[in-house]
């Protein structure tokens, strides 16, 4: 049976796989959008989640985990961000912002699930206040999506 620390530890490599998972998202993204201002988000939200997943690696070290071995432990990859490489593509503003909603629907949903999960304090607070940033750049996206300026062209 696990330690209330494992089970932590096992939920921040969950959310730090997560967090990789969305820096490159972010970054083929980037790379592939035409539109300017898009490609200034995407590489804000890349380095976003390089910082958080650097904040998470600390949290499983503190707690005595491997960072290291805390992405093998995740072993998941979200599919979301993985679509995002057949949206870019063919270059189309509105569909590479539809792909990154979808990898943020499920960084929200992940990042829900391990503040319900989690059992250390320290951890706990630190993952709500990421939670709170996933959730600004997933309504972000989301709203980008939405506008006549992306869902025109």
């Amino acid at each position: 049976m696990k330690t209330p620390t494992q089970e932590d530890i096992d939920s921040l490599a969950h959310l730090i796989e997560i967090c990789a998972d969305g820096v490159r998202g972010y970054e083929a993204a980037s790379r592939e959008v035409d539109d300017a201002e898009l490609r200034q988000l995407f590489d804000e939200y890349a380095r976003q989640r390089s910082s958080m997943r650097h904040e998470l690696e600390l949290c499983v070290s503190t707690l005595g985990g491997e960072p290291d071995s805390a992405d093998s432990v995740a072993g998941r990859v979200h599919r979301g961000w993985m679509k995002v490489r057949g949206a870019v593509a063919d270059r189309e503003s509105h569909a590479i912002l539809a792909e990154c909603e979808r990898g943020e629907d499920a960084a929200v949903q992940a990042y829900r699930e391990a503040m319900d999960q989690l059992v250390t304090p320290d951890v706990r607070e630190i993952v709500a206040r990421q939670y709170v940033r996933v959730k600004s750049a997933h309504d972000r996206v989301r709203e980008l999506r939405d506008s006549p300026v992306y869902s025109n062209r």
